[in-house]
């Protein structure tokens, strides 16, 4: 069994919270659509290249592009071009000159696609220093690195390879975590046909349940700026902010009906799981992030709901966009009694595999309810019931995340996450772009997840649980 890293499996596909989803530190609780995100995070270890580097501003700033560059270099799951990362860390620098309305010029550097790291560096270090001498005081020094390192990392079009300024990674530190924050206690996504931003679901008792928010609802603008096609992180973070303040929201409801709301940020404490009795013997857990505490919050949940007479479980993975690496093998060994819970493949061909805990309960009839937002650390407990033959899934096809990053931290406070690794089902599935189909396929609207009299995915899953018990315990 090897679960040393620290590696991010999460997605949130089309669903992303105002909360994340990762790997070993703690959840993350959002739900990505397309967003670099979902989540499956292996965090055991988190690499920090540290030093200042220089007591130089300027050498600190390259030190850390050629950190960055090399880490890339080093783990990135595929091979890299170099000369693709010097375009991008100049069309980086440009862009952001660009949206500060400064007409900057940086030199086109000459390189092949073969040429070493080395000269790759010192070209790359080159064209930041140009950039800063130039227009550093008009535009930051620090931003001007930060957007020469989103560059680079944009050239590779990799969605889940991404530079984390401070915020974000402190954004991201307090989910992993499980750190409380402030915001309006929503679930947000990104529909990957629309590119609109929708909300996913309010939490209960949240400024976002009592302002009256609602599944379904498109967010048009948040404190006045259009977000329609922005990353998940980028609109998260303007609907966050300090406890007591107020964030403006314009929302579309149906086709017509545009309103907007201020809704006063609050402390958020994002729930990680709910487990309740249905009937007399099927016991209901549903999962809304993998995060640090979530495999012992499921493990005390079955034990309560075992002595309640369960008979048959559903495990409920709808709109659950992943979370810690971890916390996805923990949860499937509570049903899994042995073998592998998935495989994870680096570039070099590399195979780790993480095998179940052993420490199952015993064999129940078991759903495993999917839908499109189930991402992630969500499909590899998903794959893994489903190839171990010890559960089915029922929903609709899943999101489609089969890779893993890492983070690595950064002088300052910023750090890069990283695709590190593919992963496959125990079966030697590869699940990526392509998601999980389910067993028995029961198209509905998300919006009616557990919503009594329309949601006909968890009525298909009773039905199929009380089948299975009546011919596990025949009347006599």
């Amino acid at each position: 069994m090897a679960r040393k890293t620290l590696t991010i499996l999460a997605v949130l596909a089309l669903v992303a919270v105002v909360v994340l989803g990762l790997s070993r530190l703690s959840p993350i609780r959002e739900r990505l659509a397309e967003r670099h995100d979902v989540l499956a995070w292996n965090l055991t270890n988190i690499a920090f290249d540290g030093g200042d580097g220089s007591t130089d501003s300027q050498q600190r700033d390259l030190d850390i592009l050629d950190m960055s560059l090399d880490k890339v270099r080093d783990v990135y799951y595929k091979p890299i071009d170099e000369k693709q990362l010097l375009d991008g860390e100049r069309n980086g620098l440009l862009q952001y000159l660009k949206s500060k309305h400064i007409a900057g010029s940086l030199r086109i550097p000459v390189v092949t696609a073969a040429a070493s790291g080395g000269q790759v560096d010192a070209d790359a270090n080159s064209l930041l220093a140009a950039a800063l001498q130039s227009y550093g005081k008009q535009a930051g020094a620090e931003d001007l690195t930060y957007s020469a390192i989103e560059g680079a990392l944009d050239s590779l079009r990799d969605p889940y390879t991404v530079f984390l300024s401070p915020r974000d990674k402190t954004s991201l530190s307090e989910f992993i975590a499980g750190g409380d924050f402030g915001g309006i206690g929503v679930y947000i996504g990104k529909d990957q046909k629309t590119h609109q931003i929708n909300v996913i679901a309010p939490i209960d008792g949240t400024p976002a349940a009592r302002a009256g928010l609602e599944r379904g609802d498109i967010i048009m603008s948040v404190q006045g700026k259009a977000v329609k096609g922005l990353d998940l992180d980028y609109v998260m973070n303007l609907i966050r902010g300090r406890a007591g303040s107020v964030v403006h929201m314009t929302i579309l409801r149906g086709k017509t009906d545009v309103k907007d709301y201020a809704i006063e940020r609050q402390i958020i404490e994002v729930p990680s799981m709910t487990s309740r009795m249905i009937g007399r013997d099927i016991g209901y857990l549903q999962l809304y992030d993998f995060g640090e505490h979530s495999a012992q919050e499921v493990s005390d949940a079955l034990d309560h709901l075992l002595k309640q007479g369960a008979k048959a479980f559903i495990l409920d993975l709808r709109d659950n966009g992943g979370g810690l690496l971890d916390a996805a093998v923990d949860i499937s060994s509570k049903f899994i009694a042995d073998g592998p819970i998935v495989s994870r493949i680096d570039r070099d061909g590399h195979v780790e595999t993480d095998d179940a805990d052993q420490d199952a309960i015993p064999p129940h009839p078991l759903v495993v309810l999917v839908n499109q937002y189930s991402a992630s650390a969500s499909e590899i407990t998903a794959g893994a019931i489903q190839d171990s033959r010890i559960g089915i899934l029922l929903g609709t096809k899943t999101f489609g995340k089969g890779v893993v990053q890492t983070i690595y931290d950064l002088p300052g406070g910023s750090a890069i996450k990283v695709t590190t690794q593919r992963y496959v089902t125990p079966d030697g599935r590869d699940i990526n772009k392509k998601g999980i189909e389910p067993n028995i396929v029961v198209p509905m609207d998300y919006r009616n997840i557990n919503i009594a009299g329309k949601d006909t995915q968890l009525d298909a899953a009773l039905r199929y649980l009380r089948r299975q018990i009546a011919l596990t315990n025949p009347s006599v």
